[in-house]
């Protein structure tokens, strides 16, 4: 007697299974004494959707984002999901690309080519040479100011004095007027280069600490590792810069100088400067600057290195601090030479 055969049909994402059972074994009495059996061939041969995770090689990687579709294991994978979900990974970007080919940022040293004297009551937080004069933006409250000196005396020729409610910051000088920065005010002032008369002022969102400008658009530190480029008529932010070495995000930027393509920034609280490359953000360059102050000259109190101006005709670097008697004019020298 010729065997007749039923045939099951289970369709599951669009693929059809075919189980053959003859008639003789009684299909309906099948499934009903032996459920189970029927649910396990079902959930054994039946596809099933998994996500292979994608691989990173390295932090600052691009993360090729998550596939647009699900990828089928190649065994039959028992999961209690009926469709596949895919789980974005979280891709580290705080590393940097090294400056160098060896991966090694330089370090450079300096040598004091002359001294200034320098005021001592100035808490200086801002420099700028132009014209043969220091422009120089000074801190604290009640004791903020702008003012113009005669480098090579110390003598202040020229001077105005912020509102007791302000803590000047940093200053740069933008074709005919002068820029100058509050610390926790967040209101910067514009004034006239000439006279100093206050022409405006204008807002920001964070902390003001350092500026300076590339001859096209502003650059501003906040204190965090991040440069804000603003532009010089309207102050509007026109985009950042994260700064980082090999070691991740380099925080603390604080008095700023742009010099021949790089920004020069005093890093708060130590006495180094660092040299960053504003199309990358990468410090490409690091000066060491200890030393430069004499036991004799912190016989009186003295606060931290703050304060780069560049004499672009005359390419002379200066650098003081915050409370310091001297204004140096140093050449930067390659380390152990």
């Amino acid at each position: 007697m010729e065997t007749r055969k039923a045939v099951m049909k289970v369709k599951e994402d669009d693929l059809t299974w075919k189980i053959n059972i003859p008639s003789s074994f009684g299909f309906k009495k099948l499934v009903s004494r032996f459920p189970l059996v029927i649910i396990t061939l079902l959930a054994v041969f039946s596809p099933s959707c998994s996500t292979v995770p994608e691989s990173i090689d390295s932090p600052g990687s691009v993360d090729p984002g998550p596939s647009s579709s699900c990828s089928t294991a190649p065994e039959p994978v028992i999961t209690h999901a009926s469709t596949c979900s895919t789980i974005p990974e979280v891709i580290d970007t705080t590393g940097s690309v090294n400056s160098t080919d060896s991966g090694v940022i330089p370090v450079y040293t300096y040598k004091v080519i002359n001294t200034y004297p320098h005021d001592r009551n100035a808490f200086t937080q801002g420099l700028f040479f132009e014209n043969g004069f220091m422009y120089e933006g000074t801190g604290l409250n009640k004791r903020s100011t702008l003012r113009k000196v005669e480098f090579e005396t110390g003598n202040v020729v020229q001077l105005y004095e912020m509102p007791e409610q302000y803590f000047g910051e940093g200053i740069t000088i933008y074709e005919d007027r002068i820029i100058q920065l509050t610390w926790q005010a967040r209101e910067g002032f514009v004034y006239d280069k000439e006279s100093f008369e206050l022409l405006r002022n204008f807002d920001y969102p964070t902390e003001g600490w350092g500026i300076t400008h590339d001859g096209e658009q502003l650059i501003m530190s906040d204190g965090t590792a991040i440069l804000y480029l603003l532009d010089p008529e309207t102050f509007i932010e026109t985009g950042r810069i994260q700064v980082s070495d090999a070691d991740g995000p380099v925080s603390r930027l604080n008095e700023l100088e742009y010099i021949n393509g790089e920004i020069y920034a005093n890093i708060w609280q130590s006495e180094r400067i660092a040299r960053i490359s504003p199309n990358t953000g990468e410090v490409v360059g690091w000066i060491d600057l200890q030393g430069l102050l004499s036991p004799e000259d912190k016989a009186e109190k003295v606060d931290v290195l703050n304060g780069i101006a560049y004499d672009e005709v005359g390419e002379r670097l200066f650098v003081t601090g915050k409370l310091w008697p001297k204004l140096f004019e140093i050449v930067i020298v390659a380390s152990g030479k």
